[in-house]
């Protein structure tokens, strides 16, 4: 037996050498045959999930995973379907349970709340009276200003409260009706509050949910001036509009007190930013126990669909971004031209375009700095300083438009116009520039198109970047490191002991061949049950 023994050892040196430089990684299959094939991917900064997610060809969304015993405010950004996410998060309770909704830039979107206020500074505030009322006065605002009928069977509320907190989350599903972006929400709630915020702004703390410095800015830029909010009253009134107008709708329950006493806003006016985390239902916060759930007083129910539980219908009714841009009306609040025309063009801002739909405006810097270095590579030599005037980004092509001052070279005429300058065009999706121009004989011209530099491609940096690949799921729901440093030394070592006796020994087979007959000739015939037993014994241990 001892040729039995030696084979024994070789096939578990072979089993530790799969364990150590695994074939493949783990496959995950459809979820049923009419899904389209599963994407699953991990990543640890959130503007790479967002690139890789729109250069996908399935339907898939961004997602924030907070971790357990992680550092403060570190999060992993997943990328996959609403399907499959609910597939694995009602599974996987434990390692998705403080999961993030991504609400991209851009992106058609519902009308939602996030509403919370300190219960022992509040003690005579009713939390669901309030709620209700805010309920029924945007609902009037909606008929009042775009005729679109809504109540409260429309609001699917959710509810997170504690002792010391009062939290909801309040997610308008109306009919046939999204707002353009989340920015056009936001205009519109400063726009319909503008009563209440008109007074809190003689308080200390107008806004809740303002936490810092970068959101007090994103808030300034997008919020809607008082003039906006007059021209409520050039909206067409119905008589029911006028009656209701006759008996002025107090918001004062709106306003109420933060932990250190000072006058805040029920409503948190800090959640209508560019790729805005929002908390999933069923979520709570890392380190909390209190996860959103259907409130007691929700009169929402989704309409039943085959194939989906109410539970789903549920979680997917709470996606804010859950809806198609086709076959909706598209609600906008547009800040007046007059305070537009008033506005001046700071670096680094992200102002949306009035008159390109679905596209980011600004000077200066772009949100992808690197491919700002190059363009100004191109316009500033022999001696010329040519700058960025100004960018455009169109968010569905990934197209990145440049507006050139004081560098005119123009490809078409081969020279410099006189007058008139020159755009660099960057195809973030094809991964190539290039120029087009704003002289009326070169209008319909467009250069040839040239490579991006490899350092500035998106699929080269994540190709290049381990980190970007280093998460994985395993079999029993955790996310870890794919190869922590412990493996890979393991996997070393491994290499080092493989010898091609171990893979290419061709005499193994004769050996085994060898010492089956020899059991055979001296034992008799191995019955098949006695096989199955040997095997049942093997897989026991």
């Amino acid at each position: 037996m001892s040729k039995w023994e030696d084979r024994l050892k070789k096939v578990e040196q072979l089993a530790q050498s799969f364990q150590c430089n695994p074939l493949t990684t783990h496959y995950k299959p459809r979820l049923w045959p009419c899904q389209p094939s599963s994407v699953w991917k991990l990543f640890p900064r959130q503007c790479l999930a967002v690139s890789f997610a729109q250069s996908c060809k399935e339907a898939v969304h961004v997602f924030a995973l907070e971790k357990e015993n992680a550092s403060h405010g570190q999060r992993i950004y997943l990328v996959t379907s609403y399907t499959e996410l609910w597939f694995y998060y009602r599974t996987y309770t434990q390692s998705l349970m403080h999961c993030y909704e991504i609400i991209p830039e851009g992106a058609v979107c519902k009308l939602y709340f996030d509403l919370e206020f300190h219960k022992p500074s509040n003690k005579g505030a009713d939390g669901k009276t309030m709620v209700t009322s805010l309920i029924q006065y945007m609902c009037d605002k909606l008929v009042d200003i775009y005729g679109i009928e809504c109540a409260a069977r429309n609001v699917l509320t959710l509810d997170s409260s504690t002792r010391e907190k009062f939290s909801q989350h309040l997610i308008f599903n109306l009919q046939n009706a999204v707002f353009k972006d989340n920015i056009h929400v936001g205009r519109f709630i400063h726009a319909v509050l503008q009563p209440v915020l008109s007074k809190a702004k003689k308080g200390s703390c107008p806004d809740a949910g303002m936490n810092s410095e970068a959101e007090n800015c994103e808030r300034r830029r997008h919020a809607v001036p008082e003039a906006a909010a007059k021209d409520l009253n050039k909206v067409a009134e119905s008589p029911q509009t006028k009656r209701r107008k006759q008996k002025e709708t107090d918001l004062s329950f709106l306003q109420v007190k933060n932990k250190e006493g000072q006058d805040c806003l029920f409503v948190d006016l800090g959640v209508y930013t560019r790729n805005r985390n929002f908390r999933l239902y069923k979520s709570s916060k890392v380190g909390m126990n209190a996860a959103f759930t259907v409130a007691d007083d929700n009169q929402f129910i989704p309409k039943p669909e085959k194939g989906i539980s109410s539970e789903q219908s549920i979680f997917l009714a709470s996606l804010v971004c859950n809806v198609s841009f086709t076959g909706q009306r598209i609600l906008t609040w547009d800040i007046p031209e007059a305070q537009e025309d008033v506005k001046t063009c700071e670096p680094q801002s992200q102002q949306e375009s009035g008159t390109n739909p679905g596209s980011l405006i600004g000077c200066l810097t772009s949100p992808h700095q690197e491919v700002d270095n190059f363009v100004l590579s191109l316009v500033k030599k022999d001696g010329i300083h040519g700058s960025i005037r100004r960018w455009n980004y169109f968010v569905t092509e990934q197209l990145l438009v440049y507006d050139i001052a004081k560098y005119r070279w123009c490809e078409n005429v081969e020279k410099f116009h006189k007058s008139n300058n020159i755009m660099i065009v960057v195809d973030l999706k094809e991964e190539v520039w290039y120029q087009k121009c704003h002289d009326p004989d070169c209008r319909n011209f467009r250069s040839s198109s040239y490579p991006l530099p490899q350092e500035i491609c998106l699929s080269y940096i994540m190709t290049l970047d381990e980190e970007d690949q280093a998460y994985v799921m395993d079999d029993a729901g955790n996310i870890e490191l794919s190869q922590t440093p412990k493996q890979a030394q393991q996997s070393a070592v491994c290499a080092v002991k493989e010898t091609p006796d171990v893979w290419e020994d061709r005499q193994d087979d004769q050996d085994y061949l060898e010492s089956l007959d020899d059991f055979e000739q001296t034992s008799g015939e191995i019955s098949d049950q006695l096989l199955l037993n040997c095997v049942a014994e093997f897989n026991s241990q």
